[in-house]
């Protein structure tokens, strides 16, 4: 006969409060880190961000159904003090992608950006969503038009539909970072960079001078900023200023 075992499950309500489960980071890719200086949430944005369809079963995603909800209980928790956000991203889905923004954009909490490998395409509005952002050098980022996929009409309001979303992507960009809405469409449309397509690829150095991103740093650099921000903001002063 076989002896039956029991699983201790880390996170059980006994547990103690600085228990870290690895089931958010094995399911959506975050974790609240409590034994620091002060209570931030890890959120990775990585792979592909998944919209309205899904995306192949191998490839790396990140859904935007369990990213929004994060975003909400981060925000109502008030024991999570900010949030980190980790991005290497190829991009994805634009509305996707600009509705995970306008909403870390909008959050109360404190808020940082780490740009890790690459934030492409509409990697961009979500890097510069945060209140500072920061880049490792050797990230890149790629700039380019809106792409769409499957059936594409000829017509005029199609044109439109482009322009309209492109305009989208562009105000919120220019809104959110140093850069000026001349200069990222500059950049977007650039054909002398890529072979078989238009834009252009910034590494860190690029990132920062373009305005696009706040400051060179690595993990140390942009958790020391998020606790500043903290702190400045618990003592009621501006952490923008």
């Amino acid at each position: 006969m076989q002896e039956e075992t029991t699983e201790t499950n880390p996170c059980a309500e006994d547990a103690p409060k600085d228990c870290v489960c690895d089931d958010p980071i094995r399911e959506m890719g975050s974790v609240t880190s409590r034994k620091g200086k002060h209570v931030i949430h890890c959120l990775t944005v990585i792979g592909e961000i998944e919209g309205h369809i899904a995306s192949p079963a191998q490839n790396k995603t990140t859904k935007y159904e369990h990213v929004i909800p994060q975003l909400v209980a981060v925000e109502e928790d008030p024991e999570i003090e900010g949030l980190l956000m980790l991005l290497n991203t190829v991009g994805g889905d634009v509305e996707a992608g600009l509705a995970i923004a306008e909403l870390v954009a909008g959050m109360h909490k404190p808020t940082v950006s780490l740009v890790l490998g690459g934030g492409h395409s509409i990697g961009v509005p979500l890097a510069v969503a945060s209140q500072r952002s920061f880049i490792v050098p050797s990230a890149t980022m790629t700039v380019h038009p809106v792409r769409m996929n499957g059936l594409v009409l000829g017509v005029p309001q199609t044109l439109h539909y482009f322009e309209r979303m492109q305009e989208r992507i562009t105000r919120f960009v220019a809104r959110n970072s140093r850069i000026t809405p001349d200069r990222f469409t500059q950049l977007m449309l650039n054909t002398g960079e890529l072979v078989m397509d238009m834009g252009s690829v910034l590494n860190g150095e690029m990132a920062v001078a373009e305005g696009l991103i706040d400051e060179l740093g690595g993990l140390c650099d942009a958790i020391a900023c998020l606790y500043r921000i903290i702190e400045e903001s618990s003592a009621g002063e501006d952490p923008t200023a």
